[in-house]
């Protein structure tokens, strides 16, 4: 049976919508170097029909925040997060034409062929260069980025961006994508191999290069701390 999703009915109505900010990475095809990238849905009707702005949708009555995330995600993207983490409510009462409060959602996906965008109103952009965004969405990414820079220096949140298998200097293209700067790859290779997240392999990159390990994650340490309050196991966890 399908679920419908209707918008508010009378202007002294509250409704609650969930959206998502996801991160990922793109390479530059001349300098090969990775940007942080997420992607926009173009609104179809008023208020700012035409506009870029978050997926997202509204919450149904017997329906979980996350849950709400994650399908509203997969209707208007297409798109399954390798994590995914509540970020903040924002509730400004004039920040939509009706009274909305959004629970907005932060969530990264892993580089890789999931990227190809999911239809013609779907597109991803550069998350340095965002045009001017639908409702207050702009100051969400700000926002969702802050908190990724913040917690990239405290957790291992930037694993949820990388494949299984990775090598030392991914993972620092990692990092500096998310930072904007670049890092000492000697003093980066000494923090992580000290942290005790990640796990060396026996298996080696090879190419133009010399081989370089491959690791994977410590799947016993969490991406990022949740702290006590109850949540549902996410694919990050279990794979």
């Amino acid at each position: 049976m399908t679920q419908t999703h209707a918008a508010p009915t009378a202007a002294g109505d509250i409704r609650v919508a969930v959206s998502t900010v996801i991160f990922s990475l793109r390479r530059d095809p001349g300098s090969d170097r990775a940007s942080v990238v997420l992607p926009l849905v173009r609104r179809t009707r008023d208020p700012h029909e035409g506009a870029w702005a978050l997926p997202g949708g509204w919450l149904d009555t017997a329906e979980e925040l996350e849950t709400a995330a994650s399908r509203t995600l997969a209707e208007t993207t297409g798109l399954a997060p390798s994590y995914l983490e509540q970020l903040y409510a924002f509730g400004d009462v004039h920040r939509s034409p009706t009274r909305v409060v959004s629970i907005v959602y932060w969530a990264l996906l892993r580089e890789g062929p999931l990227l190809a965008p999911a239809s013609e109103n779907v597109a991803w952009f550069d998350a340095a260069t965002l045009p001017p965004l639908a409702f207050d969405h702009n100051h969400i990414v700000d926002y969702a980025l802050w908190r990724l820079r913040n917690k990239v220096g405290y957790s291992r949140i930037a694993h949820g961006l990388l494949p299984e298998l990775f090598t030392l200097a991914d993972l620092r293209e990692v990092y500096e994508a998310i930072l904007g700067r670049d890092l000492d790859p000697a003093n980066f290779r000494r923090q992580v191999e000290n942290s005790g997240t990640l796990i060396s392999t026996e298996q080696f990159r090879t190419g133009s290069h010399r081989p370089a390990r491959l690791y994977r994650y410590n799947h016993d340490v969490e991406l990022a701390e949740r702290g006590p309050l109850p949540t549902e196991p996410h694919p990050e966890v279990l794979s």
